[in-house]
């Protein structure tokens, strides 16, 4: 049988999900929020992992893919404010700063392996509501599926935002071809609105802009430096792409965000869920040669 989960004790208990019969191999940290930390197919890194950083539980992981709730991107002043009283939120909220717990697995078809964060007095503290996230990660060949349940267990509306932030390895970005369906971008900073022609220069210092209007629920980014071409496909709750990446750094990230930043406090796109009630969304990405 191809499809195996192992379990090894590095500084955290990683889970590693393979497909040996195309050696493409996901390694998953409960312990540092649930996260994809690597993945691997025929040997060749498909995420990036600062490991430095990695190793100290008092920096947030720049690498895998970090998960976003309940806000995406960064609050003004980390502050948000809910009936009259505000609450601190750090950039892309917390479910990327707790431990989460494996609740199932399983090898029959494919590889998959379900985790769960509740919340607890710590999370009530930042965000006033109780709630369940469930994600399921899938591997089967060159292809991981990140099916997410996020259920309000509250007796009120909880409003929120949900993303990804994978943080795909990149050896030359000139090589680089992206195929994103927007014909405008928004820069964080300076929230000048530029239309895009399908490339970005990659000698500026940072990259930081959020596409949204989105034509179809799919992109890819081609790296012919390696031969690669990886898509990217997720479902309908997703509103906005966050395209980032710093110079001199071997990484791009590709960031599906069902809001833009600050949505908690606009209402843009933002997700009220009713109590008791359970939103469902679906990323999925194939990594195919050129």
């Amino acid at each position: 049988m191809s499809f195996s989960i192992s379990v090894k004790q590095n500084q955290y208990i990683t889970y590693i999900l393979s497909d040996e019969s195309a050696l493409s191999r996901l390694e998953v940290v409960p312990e540092r929020g649930g996260m994809i930390t690597r993945w691997s197919i025929e040997g060749q890194d498909i995420f990036y992992l600062d490991e430095e950083r990695f190793s100290h539980p008092d920096l947030t992981v720049r690498g895998g893919a970090p998960i976003l709730f309940p806000i995406c991107g960064d609050l003004p002043d980390n502050v948000y404010v809910y009936e009259q009283k505000a609450y601190h939120l750090k950039q892309h909220g917390l479910a990327r700063n707790f431990p989460w717990e494996v609740i199932e697995q399983s090898t029959d078809s494919s590889c998959k392996l379900t985790l769960s964060l509740k919340s607890n007095e710590e999370t009530l503290k930042m965000y006033p509501f109780e709630f369940e996230l469930k994600f399921t990660y899938e591997l089967e060949g060159k292809t991981l599926k990140i099916y997410q349940e996020y259920i309000n267990q509250s007796d009120k509306v909880m409003p929120f935002s949900f993303g990804l932030h994978p943080y795909f390895f990149v050896k030359d970005k000139e090589k680089l071809g992206l195929d994103i369906p927007a014909s405008s971008y928004q820069v964080k900073d300076t929230k000048e609105i530029i239309p895009y022609d399908g490339s970005f220069d990659f000698s500026e210092e940072e990259i930081d802009v959020a596409l949204k209007s989105l034509k179809r629920s799919s992109a890819s980014i081609q790296d012919r430096a390696r031969g690669l071409k990886i898509s990217l496909k997720w479902s309908e709750q997703y509103s906005t792409m966050v395209f980032w990446t710093l110079k001199g750094k071997e990484y791009v990230c590709f960031e599906p965000w069902s809001a833009p930043r600050n949505a908690i406090s606009t209402g843009e796109n933002l997700t009220e869920l009713e109590p008791g009630a359970t939103c469902e969304a679906t990323v999925e990405i194939d990594v195919t040669s050129l």
